[in-house]
């Protein structure tokens, strides 16, 4: 366990605990300069994903280091919210962006804040500056010298920032699925859907067979987003991990959504909005039921909310997020396009939540020579691939990757991906061998039998 103080500005207060977990190296004779990995969420279960990370050979040469992040699972005080959790297992049955589902969300927040505070607990102090300054008492508490940095989604928005405030002792930074802090907005999910999205549409078309059995599929979203908000379904659907069938709304909200969490797999996307204009959702119902098994007490939410209200919803009116929905997806409805994919109601949940605005000190660009290599998936809804050139900009030893046919949270996904981030990190100071980018293409898309087969 690290110990570190909760508020570095307030020196009398109170110090939190954060979890460590060491991984040994698969190599008998391992580098030593380990490898440090930052979680995604904000809020996230640092050690959930260590088997995906040992799948990917990240500890092959290195030794890695996994930290909790401070109001995480594992960490002390772990800032969960089992009244958002809840929430979430029952909003399947809901319309996805009505206001009488805002009205509960918001009250869910309200409550885990009044609980937490109540507690004694700082939820100022729960933000990136202080969680990349965390990693930098790791590293000297572990007397590590230099070490490499490797986070994705929220991840590399607190390793750019950790490399912005601690370049000390940073051998080199990868990040995958990137989020730029000077960027991140709720505006700025709705780019990063329509590339996303766009880029999964644009692929089937490129495949004569997908092309030619699914024509137009851009259209069709159109019309089953517009379809499904002015008539939602209601109908039950059973868990892809099984059980029993629960009630689900499908709404032009949680249609778009689903596509965004990458819920169906790409690969199934065009028979699944095929399936659903000719009348069966099941795809799409079963996906949506998924969210009924939502665990309770594992995420963060503590630290999710101070992030997204501290430093990313400041600065935008409601308005820019409709503004953003209507450039990116001109003719889907307004209230589908007035809420920010995979944050709704977000302004209700902030004002409950009420911590200060830190755009002034977050929302900066990582200007730095540190060697990096910058991983994107050119199917990623959530974090759009453009965005890793973006970031890159302004690292002027950087190396970016895009994967073809990869949605969020790269490596684990492509061996092609895992083998330029063994090159890199073998050498950091020399190109990445990139050479297996070259051949890869998405996989062939599910296909459906026609109407012409019946």
């Amino acid at each position: 366990m690290l110990e570190v103080p909760e508020n570095r500005a307030d020196r009398t207060g109170r110090t939190i605990r954060l979890a460590v977990a060491i991984i040994p190296a698969v190599s008998a004779t391992p580098a030593g300069d380990p490898v440090v990995f930052m979680e995604g969420g904000p809020g996230g279960d640092a050690f959930g994903s260590i088997p995906f990370l040992l799948d990917s050979g990240v500890n092959r040469d290195r030794e890695l280091i996994v930290m909790a992040q401070r109001g995480t699972l594992h960490s002390q005080p772990a800032l969960l919210c089992p009244e958002i959790d809840r929430f979430t297992a029952e909003s399947v049955g809901l319309r996805y962006d009505a206001p009488s589902t805002g009205r509960r969300l918001v009250r869910a927040a309200r409550q885990c804040h009044d609980r937490l505070t109540a507690d004694g607990i700082d939820l100022d102090a729960y933000n990136t500056t202080e969680n990349a300054d965390d990693f930098a008492d790791l590293r000297e508490a572990l007397g590590v010298d230099r070490w490499n940095v490797y986070g994705y989604s929220y991840g590399t928005e607190l390793a750019l920032t950790h490399l912005r405030r601690h370049p000390e002792g940073i051998r080199s930074v990868a990040i995958d699925s990137v989020v730029p802090p000077d960027i991140v907005s709720l505006p700025w999910t709705w780019d990063s859907a329509r590339e996303g999205i766009g880029a999964i549409l644009a692929a089937c078309a490129a495949q004569p067979v997908c092309g030619s059995r699914y024509p137009d599929l851009p259209d069709t979203l159109t019309e089953q987003v517009r379809r499904l908000e002015a008539g939602p379904l209601r109908l039950a659907a059973r868990p892809p991990s099984g059980g029993e069938p629960v009630e689900v709304v499908l709404d032009g909200g949680a249609l778009v959504n689903l596509l965004v969490a990458n819920s169906v797999k790409a690969v199934d996307v065009p028979a699944a909005l095929d399936e659903l204009a000719d009348g069966n959702p099941e795809r799409f119902a079963r996906a949506q039921a998924a969210g009924a098994k939502t665990p309770v007490g594992e995420i963060g939410h503590g630290l999710t909310q101070s992030v997204a209200c501290g430093e990313w919803v400041p600065g935008y009116a409601r308005s820019a997020v409709l503004e953003a929905g209507r450039e990116a997806f001109p003719g889907w409805p307004g209230r589908v396009l007035a809420q920010a994919p995979q944050l709704p109601f977000e302004y209700g949940v902030c004002r409950a939540w009420d911590v200060p605005d830190r755009t002034d000190v977050q929302r900066v660009a990582t200007v730095s020579d540190v060697p990096a290599l910058v991983l994107s998936g050119t199917f990623d809804a959530k974090s759009g691939a453009a965005w890793g050139a973006y970031a890159a900009r302004t690292l002027s030893r950087s190396t970016t990757v895009r994967i073809p046919g990869i949605g969020h949270w790269v490596v684990p996904q492509s061996p092609c991906a895992q083998s330029v981030l063994a090159s890199f990190l073998a050498d950091p100071t020399a190109p990445p061998d990139t050479a297996c980018v070259a051949g890869l293409a998405p996989e062939p898309f599910t296909i459906t039998p026609g109407p012409e087969s019946a």
